[in-house]
């Protein structure tokens, strides 16, 4: 199975951690972010990756080196001159791949979670949707909002109350609202919609959501921890030790 990272981040929110550190390369519970997501998805069958660089761009590219690509293929995805966002960046990413119609799991590089990525790219498989989001009921500001067949309609800021796209109309109580967990799965088929450049895939996703099918895999039982922020890093080593199964 195929599995983009997206590890490209400058992550000024760990400033000054990664001022001389990459943020894939942040320990967190005796290892950096990176391996641990690697020993998600190998673990999960995953045996083909995309790995997004740019800031520090190197250490990544000689820490992968060092330890043989985890006995995995792996490949990079070179951003140095341009951090091109998630768009972009799966935009760049997705020709890397060995040519099939297999589907691509995407990973952000400070996300821990207990998700079954197995179910998911089975769940993707079985509905055959363009994009596959992982959401869950956790509570947030900015929410994703799908209909009765949990597909993506729209996105709300409940505390400013700008919507999106353009020209959404929400309304209270018609739409399940759900937060974004940083995971997803795309069809190959995906790359002829996608521009060239850098833009949010999320925007992209919104932006197409009338004409593509993209759905929601709801994990009601998500545990789920954003390591990108300082005051999470504390608590990853007991959500490492108690959450994830690898």
């Amino acid at each position: 199975m195929k599995a983009i990272i997206f590890a490209a981040g400058v992550g000024s929110r760990l400033k000054p951690l990664t001022d001389y550190c990459p943020k894939a390369l942040i320990k967190v519970a005796g290892l950096p972010m990176l391996e641990h997501v690697i020993n998600k998805l190998k673990m999960s069958g995953f045996d083909e990756i995309v790995i997004n660089v740019h800031h520090l761009a190197k250490q990544i590219i000689d820490y992968l080196k060092d330890n043989n690509n985890f006995g995995i293929t792996i490949h990079i995805s070179d951003e140095r001159q341009e951090l091109l966002e998630t768009g972009g960046g799966l935009q760049k990413a997705l020709p890397l791949f060995t040519p099939n119609d297999e589907s691509v799991l995407i990973h952000n590089v400070d996300i821990l979670s207990n998700c079954d990525l197995q179910g998911l790219m089975q769940y993707h498989k079985d509905y055959q949707a363009v994009a596959t989001l992982v959401v869950s009921s956790r509570k947030t500001q900015r929410y994703l909002l799908f209909n009765k067949e949990n597909r993506l309609c729209g996105w709300i800021n409940k505390k400013t109350g700008d919507t999106k796209p353009e020209g959404f109309v929400y309304k209270e109580g018609e739409y399940a609202e759900y937060a974004y967990a940083g995971i997803e799965v795309v069809q190959p088929k995906i790359y002829k919609w996608l521009p060239e450049g850098k833009f949010s895939i999320i925007d992209f996703y919104l932006n197409h959501c009338n004409e593509l099918a993209i759905k929601a895999y709801i994990a009601n039982d998500l545990k789920l921890l954003d390591i990108g922020k300082p005051e999470t890093l504390i608590k990853a080593e007991q959500f490492v030790k108690q959450i994830l199964k690898y």
